[in-house]
């Protein structure tokens, strides 16, 4: 993008706990851009005149829940991994309007990465939950060499239309518990484990050699990778996800890299 966007935002409902704008704004800072990333709670209502003001702004920006897909419609051209996912987490406007990208895809390689200590390849991923996030594990899973993934969801229909999606790599299983066994990864797509109140599977069920990622995130880590960490597993939440996703999203508005060790900094202050 040769000029600056009229506004950096991100949309969702709710956006209160995101801590994006503490990390972008930190980089933003860093790299002497005089842009402020805004935090826009927008309930799904009020979202088409949003966008049409946003559109009017020239603005860039992220979309969380629950606007991915709307957005993702709104686009006037999306990136090829975009149309692979059916989402949109990342646009920016150009002359004929707002282009989509998804940076979750290469966000989750990433904490995939950092979590194993290697590139992902030869891997079998067990996964629960079939909703948006988990049209992103899959489309990352694809681009992984020999690799495979395993879902299961409390609605089967879910499973079998995301699997049916993601034929070449994606297959249905017929309970949690086929998540875990014989698998590399286990990564938690549902937003069970968060308050610690329910667990997606217990810990204790997950074998030792099985690494556990959770997409979602707190400070401090979710419940249940403290839970998974404490009975000895590589276990990590989706803050590595969210960051990496939010570097790549930086890269997109504006064509260079932002100082991701400023962005870690920002999100481990107190």
């Amino acid at each position: 993008m040769s000029d600056l966007p009229g506004r950096l935002v991100l949309l969702g409902h709710p956006v209160a706990h995101s801590l994006s704008p503490v990390f972008q704004n930190a980089a933003l800072a860093a790299a002497g851009i005089p842009l402020v990333y805004e935090a826009l709670d927008v309930a799904p209502g009020d979202l088409k005149s949003m966008m049409g003001l946003l559109a009017d702004a020239r603005a860039a920006g992220n979309v969380t829940l629950p606007h991915k897909e709307s957005v993702y419609a709104w686009c006037v051209r999306r990136t090829a991994i975009a149309e692979r996912v059916g989402a949109v987490n990342t646009f920016w406007s150009e002359a004929d309007g707002l282009v989509g990208d998804n940076t979750d895809v290469g966000g989750f390689t990433y904490a995939v990465e950092r979590l194993l200590g290697r590139r992902p390849e030869g891997l079998r991923v067990g996964m629960l939950g079939a909703g948006g996030a988990a049209a992103a594990v899959c489309a990352a899973v694809e681009q992984w060499p020999d690799s495979q993934v395993h879902v299961h969801a409390r609605t089967r229909e879910r499973a079998e239309q995301l699997a049916a999606r993601f034929a070449g790599v994606a297959h249905v299983v017929e309970s949690e518990m086929h998540t875990v066994r014989g698998m590399d990864l286990l990564v938690n797509a549902t937003p069970l484990g968060l308050d610690g109140a329910l667990m997606p599977i217990a810990p204790g069920s997950i074998p030792d050699a099985t690494a556990v990622l959770d997409l979602t995130y707190r400070r401090g880590r979710t419940p249940f990778v403290k839970a998974c960490r404490a009975r000895g597993l590589r276990a990590d939440d989706g803050l590595p996800m969210l960051v990496e996703q939010g570097a790549l999203a930086f890269e997109r508005w504006f064509g260079a890299a932002p100082d991701r060790e400023v962005m870690w900094r920002a999100i481990r202050a107190p």
